[in-house]
């Protein structure tokens, strides 16, 4: 009979998820990773696997997350145009008032491991991609309700709209002008016609 775990394991998630969110794969160590998750190193390994399977379920477990915050955000606002707008300027928002430049935990991860690592290339895609939906989904609602002009591209703009927020998340990182930023988050709202 296997012993129980004496951690919570959730609770020790959410701690990993944390940390390499705010350092990255190669930058975090398994000593940070034993004190951020008040855990041994052999419960690391019984419960997650070694560090690289442990930060693979850290960034799942933040996609998931996201993809449903996302959703959430995008759907609490009758007004699709008012629903980007909200959105756009929350991530910025966000960012500003962190402490730490965190960015998005995905993207990080896009720059910092999918060049060279395909596990980590194909799942900073596919969330890019379910982002996508989401947000193509909102514009066609936008559509359907007349709110937006009927030959409106919906994939097209919905993909062009991540791209933005891809960007947009990188360039936050070096604390831009404010202005900049509004700027540049009026002129991509321009494509929602």
């Amino acid at each position: 009979m296997g012993r129980t775990r004496e951690f919570d394991e959730e609770k020790a998630l959410d701690a990993a998820v944390q940390l390499f969110w705010e350092k990255g794969y190669e930058a975090t160590s398994l000593s940070d990773l034993t004190s951020r998750m008040a855990i041994q190193r052999p419960s690391i390994y019984s419960a997650f696997g070694g560090k690289k399977e442990l930060f693979e379920v850290a960034l799942r477990k933040y996609m998931m997350a996201r993809a449903s915050l996302v959703r959430t955000r995008l759907q609490s606002n009758p007004s699709v145009k008012e629903a980007f707008r909200a959105f756009f300027e929350g991530v910025v928002d966000e960012e500003y008032a962190e402490g730490i430049r965190k960015g998005c935990f995905c993207i990080n991860t896009m720059v910092e491991l999918a060049p060279h690592d395909e596990k980590f290339e194909i799942l900073t895609r596919e969330h890019q991609m379910y982002l996508s939906v989401i947000f193509q989904e909102t514009i066609e609602r936008g559509i359907q309700s007349g709110e937006l002009e009927i030959g409106l591209d919906a994939k097209a703009v919905s993909q062009a709209l991540i791209v933005s927020l891809i960007g947009l998340t990188v360039i936050l990182k070096s604390r831009p002008e404010r202005s900049f930023i509004d700027n540049t988050i009026e002129v991509t709202l321009t494509l929602l016609k």
